[in-house]
């Protein structure tokens, strides 16, 4: 196996491991709440406790693989996940699971940019279908753990299966220790001036801002559907995790289909497209109180994210290529504190108003990414002209 080839799969197997931590909080989200006795607004600030952990190693990776390579950081990372994974498990209590899910958020941080980063160095041309194929292993890792709840809870209490997931995540930690990885960009010294004309372009700062959205959506909805299904249509909570899986399995076939589409149409125009099927998707699940329906529109809404992401990240990977690390960093902790707030403001709205008055964020989140969508390819058409 050559050596791009061999990052890539690291960079695959990493995406996998925050699939993993992204969906598996969101997984057993009703059983914590039963378990510890805590109520709707205390569950959506676990959500801002792991975004939070999220966004610190978003904020870590960047300068520090520029600076000093992928390899050391991605075991690093490796390693907390499985200690986190291991940590809900079995904690005994609230501060233990809270631990736990820092552990994971912060290791998640890591992988989440230090796999993207890589993706977008080792791929010359075509960046946004390769990074959209790298993001099908993050829908692999989402889908796997509800649907293991789902499928196997009858056999096995969720705590053995979280332990489960968490040694297998042992497989990445091995494959990148035998990888060899390119030296630093930056081997002579952090460039702290061209970092900080980053944080003031106004182009990558409106990149930032429609991931802002995008991600406080992605991990509205994957944290908060079982619960909505489960109060919303009154079915048992591994129907619910089913449901769950049906979304992160929209955005993975979604971004099956776009690593091919992305070769030969314009960005720009698929990504509209997917907008209109994540608005289709989220008012049919507000509207309904079918579960067929319901489950129709929580995958519409998988298919409808899948895009913006790996494609807005391609965009920035080609107009920040020397510093591409510290780039992804700012972008993606621009996208992490959407990822704080949504979900603790579907917490909020949902104690007060339920879950399907919570759920109105979406499609006003969608409206406003289509709008900034229009912003953002305008000054690409007038950037590259010139």
């Amino acid at each position: 196996m050559n050596s791009r080839r061999a990052l890539f799969v690291c960079a695959c197997l990493g995406m996998l491991t925050f699939g993993i931590v992204l969906t598996t909080l969101g997984a057993v989200l009703p059983t914590v709440i039963e378990r510890f006795g805590i109520d709707k607004a205390q569950a959506g600030s676990l959500f801002l406790l792991m975004t939070f952990g999220i966004l610190a190693g978003s904020l870590v990776f960047g300068p520090m693989v520029d600076r000093y390579g992928y390899k050391g950081m991605l075991l690093l990372a490796t390693a907390l996940i499985v200690l986190g994974l291991e940590g809900i498990a079995f904690a005994s209590s609230l501060p233990v699971l809270q631990l736990a899910i820092i552990f994971i958020g912060f290791g998640g941080g890591i992988v989440n940019g230090g796999t993207n980063a890589l993706v977008a160095d080792i791929s010359s041309e075509a960046k946004g279908a390769s990074l959209n194929l790298l993001g099908v292993f993050f829908g692999i890792g989402a889908v796997g753990v509800p649907f293991l709840l789902a499928t196997m809870s009858g056999s096995f209490s969720n705590a053995t299966l979280i332990a489960g997931v968490g040694f297998l995540v042992l497989v990445p930690f091995l494959y990148v220790a035998v990888t060899p990885f390119p030296a630093p960009k930056q081997p002579q010294g952090f460039p702290i001036a061209a970092a900080g004309r980053l944080m003031r372009d106004p182009l990558l700062l409106l990149m930032g801002f429609m991931l802002f959205l995008e991600s406080g959506m992605e991990i509205t909805v994957g944290g908060w559907t079982s619960t909505f299904v489960n109060e919303e249509l009154a079915v048992k909570a591994r129907t619910a995790l089913v449901v769950l899986s049906l979304y992160w399995m929209g955005m993975m076939l979604a971004r099956v289909a776009l690593g091919t589409i992305f070769r030969s149409a314009k960005p720009v125009r698929v990504l509209y497209i997917c907008l209109s099927i994540g608005l289709i998707g989220a008012m049919t699940l507000l509207m309904t109180r079918n579960l067929p329906a319901a489950a129709l529109g929580v995958f519409m809404l998988g298919v409808g994210f899948a895009a913006t992401f790996p494609t807005v990240l391609g965009f920035v990977g080609d107009r920040y290529a020397e510093l591409s690390g510290t780039a992804f960093s700012l972008v993606i902790a621009m996208a992490l504190c959407g990822g704080m707030l949504l979900p603790w403001l579907a917490g909020i709205l949902g104690a007060s108003y339920g879950m399907r008055g919570s759920f109105i964020i979406v499609p006003a989140a969608l409206l406003l990414l289509a709008t900034l969508l229009g912003i953002l390819s305008r000054r690409l058409r007038f950037n590259s002209s010139e």
